[in-house]
């Protein structure tokens, strides 16, 4: 690869972390498509090379929340466990499957994604609360229903986990987003790892987009929360059909 190769990769890994930021996704979400669409990387490929950017995000977002908001060491225990067993299970049931059809798949969760984001803009959200509505044994399901997707699409489980964790087990949005650190973790390093002993990262792609990702993350954060959260989302599902559409027609 040249050296006008890995600045390209590096810019384009400054646009994908400041996107990611901005709609809190890390940019595995939205690396994925760009990969397969820009590049003409196959389903497996791309999921896994921008697995080498999503790793060290999560890393650092964990390491960085937990210096501000402590996590409850059961919960990241019962989420972290179930979806790194979980994780790997699925991710080496994935490497195995056709390209075209993991390709149109992906492009089913990107929906299914939009239409409860979309969803969640007329629903009334629950208030939280300081305990829990079940207990938190039940992390576990969770942690292995989000290692699952995780591993088959390597997008890390905090798109399922977040969500859940505010309007089923009714925690805080601060709480919820440390706890899917905590679970994307293990599940993400897990499969990268899968992923990587199967031949489906391009390393000399994903090391520059990972380096580009770390530097321009906490841009996207300051937009984001410079932004109303209703226009926050319909740009999200904006973009996620978007993404699908462009995956279809490849």
């Amino acid at each position: 690869m040249s050296l006008i190769d890995v600045l390209l990769n590096l810019v384009l890994g400054l646009a994908l972390g400041s996107v990611g930021g901005l709609f809190g996704i890390g940019g595995g979400l939205i690396a994925i498509p760009a990969l397969g669409v820009l590049f003409g990387l196959d389903q497996q490929l791309a999921q896994g090379t921008a697995l080498v950017m999503v790793v060290p995000n999560v890393l650092l977002a964990l390491w960085r929340y937990h210096q501000h908001n402590r996590i409850d060491l059961r919960y990241a225990l019962a989420l972290g466990l179930s979806g790194f067993f979980c994780a790997w299970l699925a991710s080496t049931y994935a490497v195995s499957l056709d390209a075209g059809s993991m390709r149109m798949a992906f492009v089913g969760f990107l929906l299914a994604l939009t239409v409860y984001n979309l969803s969640r803009l007329f629903i009334r959200p629950t208030p939280p609360s300081s305990e829990l509505r079940y207990p938190w044994p039940w992390f576990g399901l969770l942690g292995s229903c989000s290692g699952v997707l995780g591993g088959m699409f390597g997008v890390g489980g905090a798109v399922l986990a977040t969500p859940v964790l505010t309007s089923v087990f009714g925690t805080t949005q601060v709480v919820a987003q440390g706890l899917s650190l905590a679970l994307a973790a293990p599940s993400t390093a897990v499969t990268l790892l899968a992923y990587g002993l199967h031949g489906h990262v391009a390393w000399a792609m994903g090391v520059p987009l990972a380096v580009g990702g770390l530097l321009s993350i906490s841009w996207g954060v300051k937009l984001a929360h410079a932004l109303p959260e209703r226009v926050l989302r319909s740009l999200f599902c904006g973009f996620l059909v978007l993404c699908a559409v462009s995956l279809t027609l490849r």
